[in-house]
């Protein structure tokens, strides 16, 4: 499993942002790999839909991509604070490495400093030259 990263969805919903390419190509490079992302990165996406009006849109389109939503589960706080603390991320950063830890998957960012705390965590990190 690939599991995204905002930066990735948020790119390639938006033909403006400048990693917009980039995204599209790493959901064409994941080939039959499954995709998921966490429920709190999905929730960071759907922040400016809603904003704007624009929820069913975006929720088809991640629908039509097949993004599996990877809920916290009852255990997980531990585990955020743990990562929190070793890694130094913002917690919706965390939720990324524990969802991709959870389903033994790669990771799919463009944040540098997500990517970096995945790799040193022993977590695969894709790009669409993976």
């Amino acid at each position: 499993m690939i599991v995204l990263d905002a930066s990735v969805l948020i790119a390639h919903l938006d033909s403006t942002d400048s990693f917009h390419a980039q995204a599209g190509q790493i959901l064409v490079d994941s080939g039959p790999e499954s995709l998921g992302a966490s429920s709190i990165t999905l929730a960071e996406v759907l922040v400016t839909p809603i904003r704007e009006r624009k929820l069913a849109l975006v929720q088809k389109a991640i629908d039509d991509l097949g993004i599996e939503e990877l809920p916290l589960d009852e255990e997980s706080s531990v585990r955020l604070a743990e990562l929190k603390v070793i890694a130094g991320l913002k917690m919706p950063d965390c939720c990324v490495i524990a969802a991709a830890e959870s389903r033994a998957g790669k990771v799919a960012t463009f944040d540098r400093s997500l990517a970096r705390a995945a790799e040193d965590l022993g977590l695969p990190v894709f790009s669409s030259s993976s």
